[in-house]
């Protein structure tokens, strides 16, 4: 395990980086060998920086905004922008736009807005974009993500040990391929050591809305969950979890905090290194457009577990932990859909990019 805000404890990262390299979905392909922008001198560039949330959210924004201030931090003349709490709508068009015109190197949009931020990458060839979570690619927009699904798979684990019901919650934001990765990751994990495991979901269409996730995780309680997870931006559900007795696991950093006896722990994010990366090969007239997911050990992990775990469940999800960064996948068939239907058949090893765009729920889950 790795908290990825500790940095004492960021000697995993080196172990993790082997595993990189098969996580490199591959560089776009173009008639041209070289890359497609030469080199930019350190005080002439500017890094744009798109976020979909506030960056107080102690979440998925604010994990982002670590990785700008490394950014700034490793290249001291560089200017940096950003703007907070980006819309779905025209107006992310217009932001994007502005970055542009501002003198934008390089724009990082730290999600997916689709054809709002890909067709501003067409009109203006000569400046480089990433997109985070996109599948698109270009010979100027590069996309990344994040293999969220194996610290949900240890953690899953971790949840499937330590239920006394058997049936889990999820707070999800949207029916999204992210989401069932999500949580069809923590529920194998349970279903690994509690074969009877099943995971009620809500979906409160929403990544940051703590009042809605709050309903949410006393919905799930009620209905006879005693383990929480989720994909939110805010610690409510853990905050709910907390007052009423039952365990939570955690996104994007560490919340213990605001529930030390309920927190097990979290999938963690760490854009630091890759950011600087980026950043790097843009200046020296080497970046090249990519699809890359960040496996567990770089770019995400688990977090320390919280002070409730007990050992022998600390041990056996670690030694999970271990054999996957060994390169064994627990997302191996036959499994099954939520109906019943075989979706992966026997033996079969799922992609990277089919877990990255999974689109139905195992057998187990509800709600999604």
């Amino acid at each position: 395990m790795v908290d990825f805000l500790n940095p004492t404890r960021r000697s995993v990262l080196t172990a993790g980086a082997a595993t990189g390299a098969a996580m490199l979905l591959g560089p776009w392909k173009s008639a041209h060998a070289a890359p497609p922008f030469g080199p930019v001198a350190e005080d002439k560039a500017m890094i744009a920086f798109g976020y979909v949330g506030p960056v107080s959210d102690e979440g998925w924004t604010w994990s982002h905004e670590q990785g700008r201030l490394a950014v700034e931090a490793a290249f001291p003349k560089i200017k940096t922008m950003k703007v907070e709490s980006i819309p779905f709508s025209a107006n992310a068009t217009r932001t994007f736009k502005r970055f542009v015109s501002d003198g934008a190197t390089l724009v990082i949009a730290t999600t997916s807005w689709g054809d709002l931020f890909e067709d501003v990458a067409k009109r203006t060839p000569d400046v480089a974009f990433l997109e985070c979570g996109a599948l698109n690619q270009s010979s100027n927009l590069g996309s990344f993500y994040i293999a969220h699904w194996y610290p949900s798979y240890v953690t899953g684990v971790a949840a499937g040990l330590m239920s006394k019901s058997g049936k889990l919650g999820y707070v999800a934001s949207f029916p999204l391929p992210a989401v069932n990765a999500s949580a069809n990751a923590f529920l194998l994990g349970a279903k690994s050591v509690n074969p009877a495991a099943t995971m009620q979901v809500i979906a409160i269409h929403s990544w940051f809305d703590p009042q809605a996730a709050a309903q949410a995780a006393t919905a799930l309680i009620d209905s006879g969950a005693d383990i929480l997870f989720g994909i939110m931006d805010d610690p409510a559900y853990l905050q709910v979890a907390e007052k009423r007795g039952v365990k939570a696991v955690m996104w994007n950093t560490d919340l213990r905090r605001y529930g030390p006896k309920a927190y097990v722990s979290s999938v963690v994010l760490d854009f630091k290194k890759y950011y600087v990366d980026q950043v790097r090969a843009r200046l020296a007239g080497n970046w090249v457009p990519e699809r890359m997911i960040l496996p567990m050990g770089v770019g995400v992990d688990a977090d320390a577990w919280g002070e409730t775990v007990p050992e022998p469940v600390r041990r056996q999800a670690d030694a999970v932990r271990a054999k996957i960064m060994g390169g064994w996948s627990p997302f191996v068939g036959e499994l099954k859909d939520n109906k019943g239907v075989v979706r992966l058949a026997s033996g079969q090893r799922m992609t990277e990019d089919e877990i990255n765009t999974w689109g139905w729920p195992v057998d187990g889950v509800s709600g999604l």
